[in-house]
């Protein structure tokens, strides 16, 4: 049994390994069948790809040489037409050079007649001439009758050629290229008369644009005044002392470090700080009611806060300025163009605040730019620049449109912006439109009511002086000054005056207002007629 075991396991096992192996190599022989036959497949797509391209070869070419066979054919045809019309043009010269020849002939035959009829009155006996004449003369008589058919069969052959190759006759072809020549010129006119109109049209939005820009300066002028101090509130006298420290000490400190002048006087409760920079007043208004709040004040506690008020006073610079450009939609500023917008913040210009005008300025800039056609943002943009000179004329020498043509240039802001910067007052030269109406925008903002303070009594006696100079004038009862001086009602006698008299009443008036007074934006005249009749019945 042992032996069987031993007989039959590695038989049986042998016969497992070859069944494997056959297997194995019935598989590699499928796969590497499979294989031939996609390559087989692959050869014969790329065989049918290629018999495909070598026929659209020889389709193409075969396209080409028709192409060519008819380009040629067409030049034949062309050379053949061109060869055709010589031979018609010199068919027509040789008619042209008979028909001169049979006129002269004609003329020739003319003056013989004239000169046979006289000779023959005067010459009976030269009969045998005078036959033989008449001889030559029947032959030359035939021979122009032969010249005539020979000209007209040339002519008849002209026109059948002509018609042949243009397939119209002489009339219709002569017809036809007039009203060509009518319908291009036609069109010439067209394009001429669109081209002038454009000019005209183009060259007359430019002069309204500078005429309306013009009127828009003379709108308002500016009057200006400035601010140069800052009051402090403090709790009671004792502070004053506590600020001016031993021997004086404190304020000498406060006034090295701030650069203010610091002024006591006997003012009940207040302190005033006076500085032409309005940047560093109020930067020493914060740091005084900063140290006045906490109580200590020495001269290492001026020097803290006043070290912490000046950072604080960058980053608020940086905050208005970038708000004021937020608000007029102004991109693209230098930062530092951005901290002197805020620092304008803080100058005012007889009473109002630099920074609320250039962004009042702004708009209406923009405004008027787009009403002309203009583009509104570079508008907005000189707008808001225009008085960036006021930043820091308190730190250097010159006129703030100077020194803000400079900061601007600077700064790398375009000419145009500069430019309305520089020239926005007079006294420099007007490049673009802009500048005009920045300069109108400004004065506008400056002129309107409420927008800058003024001293009472000079706004009294300016009504005043509307009111007496409209009252002197014959036939009016009553005149009164309202809206702030920006309009005066005059009341006429209407038995004094007519309706017809009213126009020029009110054009005097206006006209001596205008003389005689300094005002802001304009005034308006109205003059108010009235008549009453009066009746009792009893």
């Amino acid at each position: 049994m042992d032996v069987l075991i031993y007989t039959v396991g590695p038989l049986a096992g042998l016969i497992v390994g070859v069944v494997v192996a056959l297997i194995i190599v019935s598989r590699r022989t499928k796969q590497q069948v499979e294989a031939q036959l996609a390559e087989q497949k692959a050869h014969l797509a790329l065989e049918r790809v290629e018999m495909e391209r070598q026929a659209k070869a020889s389709a193409d070419a075969q396209l080409e040489s028709e192409r060519q066979r008819l380009l040629n054919s067409l030049e034949g045809e062309s050379a053949k037409l061109k060869e055709e019309r010589q031979q018609i043009e010199r068919l027509e010269g040789r008619l042209s050079r008979l028909e001169e020849k049979l006129t002269q002939r004609e003329d020739a035959l003319a003056e013989r007649d004239r000169s046979f009829d006289s000779k023959l009155a005067k010459l009976d006996d030269r009969s045998a001439a005078l036959d033989e004449r008449e001889a030559a003369f029947e032959q030359q008589q035939q021979e122009i009758a032969l010249q005539r058919q020979e000209i007209d069969a040339i002519k008849a052959e002209a026109v059948q050629k002509l018609a042949e190759v243009a397939e119209l006759s002489r009339e219709e072809a002569q017809e036809r290229l007039l009203s060509s020549l009518d319908t291009e010129l036609q069109e010439e006119q067209g394009r001429l008369i669109n081209k002038r109109l454009k000019e005209a049209e183009d060259q007359a939005k430019t002069q309204a644009r500078e005429l309306v820009s013009r009127a828009i300066q003379r709108y308002a002028a500016e009057h200006t005044a400035e601010t140069t101090t800052a009051r402090v509130l403090i709790p009671d006298e004792e502070m004053k002392g506590r600020i001016i420290g031993k021997e004086g000490r404190n304020i000498r400190a406060f006034s090295q470090v701030s650069g203010v002048d610091v002024i006591i006087d006997d003012a009940p409760g207040q302190i005033t700080l006076s500085c032409f920079d309005p940047v560093r007043r109020e930067i020493a208004r914060r740091a005084l009611m900063e140290l006045i709040e906490d109580g200590r004040i020495h001269p290492a506690r001026i020097e803290e806060v006043m070290a912490r008020v000046q950072q604080e006073m960058d980053r608020d610079l940086l905050q208005y300025g970038e708000d004021a450009a937020f608000t007029c939609e102004v991109s693209g500023l230098h930062p530092q163009l951005i901290k002197l917008l805020g620092k304008l913040q803080f100058r005012t210009s007889y009473g109002q605040n630099v920074l609320k005008h250039s962004q009042e300025v702004s708009f209406l800039c923009g405004a008027m730019a787009a009403d002309i056609g203009l583009d509104p943002r570079l508008g907005r943009r000189c707008g808001l620049l225009h008085d960036i000179g006021k930043a820091i004329d308190h730190e250097q020498e010159g006129s703030h449109p100077e020194l803000g043509y400079e900061a601007l240039k600077r700064y790398n802001e375009s000419e145009i912006v500069a430019n309305a910067a520089l020239a926005h007052h007079e006294g420099h030269e007007v490049l673009t439109t802009y500048t005009t109406l920045a300069a109108a925008a400004d004065a506008i903002s400056a002129a309107r009511p409420g927008a800058r303070r003024e001293n009472v009594e000079r706004y009294i006696k300016r009504l005043e002086q509307i009111e007496d100079i409209a009252c002197t004038f014959t036939g009016v009862m009553k005149a009164y000054a309202i809206q702030a001086g920006r309009e005066v009602r005059v009341i006429v006698d209407g038995h004094k005056l007519t309706d017809d008299a009213l126009p020029k009443l009110a054009r005097s008036i206006a006209r001596r207002i205008e003389d005689e007074v300094a005002f802001p934006g304009e005034v308006r005249v109205t003059t108010i007629r009235e008549t009453r009749q009066t009746a009792v019945a009893r």
